[in-house]
């Protein structure tokens, strides 16, 4: 079984920082892609940054700029630096994995989310 577990999201004012991360475990050899998602209240789920194993990284235009996904492959964690966030940042922010596990199974890994809220 493989686990994806979020923490660092919390209430900030407009133009404050975040770091979310998002720590994996359980069976696993390797892990391939690695994702932020983020869904507000109403609105669709949408997908704010991904990284390859690589580190190779794409950002949805809106957080160009501002947010910064990495990862470290050793701790098989993925973080999510946010600043200068804006009120239209707040959301459930969700972490998502391409995990091989140690039995050769090829997963799709959610985490629980974590709850990001940007008010003055």
């Amino acid at each position: 079984q493989v686990q994806l577990v979020e923490s660092g999201g919390g209430s900030v004012q407009p133009g404050g920082s975040l770091r979310l991360s998002c720590e994996a475990s359980g069976n696993i050899r390797s892990i391939d892609y690695m994702r932020w998602y983020r869904q507000a209240p109403g609105k669709q789920r949408e997908l704010v940054a991904t990284i390859s194993t690589d580190g190779s990284t794409t950002h949805e235009d809106s957080v160009k700029g501002r947010f910064t996904i990495s990862r470290d492959n050793a701790k098989n964690t993925m973080y999510l630096q946010m600043n200068v966030l804006k009120p239209e940042d707040s959301a459930v922010y969700s972490c998502n994995a391409d995990v091989v596990t140690m039995g050769d199974r090829y997963l799709d890994v959610w985490g629980q989310g974590t709850l990001v809220t940007v008010s003055s």
